[in-house]
């Protein structure tokens, strides 16, 4: 194969991958799978990209098909050589890393992250808060003075790893709740829930009742909650107790938090992992591995369908 031929074929297959990319995008936006990965303030980015997909692919084929002088091609006094160099299995390869992941999103269904990812990630109960609480006054009681005699150089050497990891624990709710538009919201959010009968947890509220519930637990214990979740158990969990959780999602499915609330019923046997259901209970506390945690006694339970959209969002308010 001479050089024009050569380019010209690689062109054509790196069309047919830009085509193949913007196809696979556009048929998740039209059977609106694309729910399942992306966020919805994420989807001007996905509509732009569908767009230079297109355009790319245009660009590709239209080369490829292009007559002419095979120097034109080959040497552009740009300094660089264009031909793509290297034995044939190479260029196998190269190509399979685009192609497969490209072969595998059309054959694979499109389905919500379920109890399975949630088991691998862990989940966060409430809006974790108290965990992260906890974590962080243990961290602050530990006798830093005897470490420091026992073992100057390791633990000076300690403190270099641990201070970006400090940085992100201690930016936890909790610690903006001073802030006046934050502390605002949340106090005005829960005058308002306190005189409902009962509080229903919908997807947009979801993450800011988690948050009042970690803040202001006593405040609502007694209250009816109902909330819709899949169904998870830890392998710790005794028969009576399962957690209905919702995946939160602020970019896409590399970020995504499984948040859940702890349910306790002596029917919990009767609701398989990954079951939608919505309960209606009372609100209570208990303690799971030493941290005290909302947990809602079950009255009412129905089996329900996975909502339209499997996932909730935050609000950034």
């Amino acid at each position: 194969m001479n050089n024009k031929s050569d380019l010209g074929f690689h062109a054509f297959i790196r069309g047919i991958i830009l085509f193949g990319f913007a196809l696979l995008i556009l048929g998740l936006i039209i059977s609106d799978n694309i729910k399942y990965y992306i966020a919805p303030k994420m989807m001007p980015f996905i509509y732009f990209s569908v767009i230079v997909f297109f355009l790319l692919g245009i660009i590709q084929i239209f080369r490829s098909t292009r007559k002419g002088d095979a120097e034109e091609d080959t040497d552009c006094d740009c300094g660089l050589d264009h031909q793509v160099s290297g034995p044939s299995w190479i260029k196998v390869i190269v190509y399979s890393i685009f192609i497969l992941p490209l072969l595998m999103g059309f054959v694979i269904p499109d389905q919500a992250l379920n109890s399975k990812v949630a088991a691998n990630r862990g989940i966060i109960y409430g809006s974790g808060m108290n965990l992260a609480k906890t974590v962080d006054e243990e961290q602050s009681a530990t006798p830093k003075t005897d470490q420091f005699l026992n073992d100057p150089e390791g633990y000076l050497s300690s403190l270099e790893g641990k201070e970006e990891e400090e940085d992100i624990e201690h930016f936890q709710i909790e610690d903006f709740y001073d802030e006046d538009w934050f502390g605002e919201y949340y106090d005005e959010l829960m005058a308002d829930l306190l005189k409902e009968t009962v509080i229903e947890v919908t997807d947009q509220n979801y993450l800011d009742i988690m948050t009042l519930l970690d803040l202001h637990l006593e405040k609502f214990i007694g209250k009816e909650l109902e909330i819709t979740g899949f169904v998870f158990r830890e392998q710790d969990f005794e028969e009576t107790r399962l957690v209905v959780a919702r995946f939160s999602m602020t970019c896409c499915t590399a970020d995504a938090g499984v948040y859940g609330t702890l349910v306790e019923t002596a029917d919990a046997y009767l609701y398989e992992n990954d079951m939608w259901i919505k309960v209606r209970g009372t609100i209570n506390k208990t303690e799971y591995h030493g941290y005290q945690l909302p947990i809602v006694q079950l009255r009412e339970v129905t089996v329900v369908a996975e909502p339209d959209s499997p996932y909730v969002y935050p609000s950034f308010r």
